[in-house]
């Protein structure tokens, strides 16, 4: 694997920075959002082969961002990880109900992190 493209939608910079130098290390090539608009904007524009979603962001949040990703007949079939720094079980739920294909919490736990991704792209190649 690796060499797929990651979109991190991230207001936080640097949690955005340690996702990118972590995936970027393995192999993954990354492209970067601020904001769920421009998140998705960049999501129907470059069509990533998985989406890291931050919850909390500034304008939209992370479940809104997720259904207009999810919505579009184009990008419908990208996988989306929430990564957040809730780790409130009412908010795990919301994520889990909304249809996120994974959940991390933050601060990321590397090993943790890294593992989640793998099993994101092992249930995508097992479709």
């Amino acid at each position: 694997m690796a060499n797929e493209l990651i979109l991190i939608i991230e207001d936080n910079e640097k949690n955005r920075k340690l996702a990118r130098d972590v995936l970027q290390f393995k192999g993954y090539r990354t492209i970067e959002a601020e904001t769920g608009e421009v998140g998705v904007t960049l999501a129907l524009e470059q069509k990533p082969d998985l989406i890291l979603m931050d919850y909390h962001l500034p304008g939209i949040d992370g479940i809104e961002a997720f259904r207009r990703i999810r919505g579009n007949a184009a990008t419908a079939h990208i996988p989306i990880m929430a990564v957040t720094a809730s780790a409130m079980p009412e908010e795990a739920k919301k994520m889990k109900d909304a249809g996120f294909d994974g959940f991390q919490t933050k601060p990321i736990n590397v090993k943790e992190f890294m593992q989640a991704v793998a099993e994101v792209f092992s249930a995508k190649a097992a479709k």
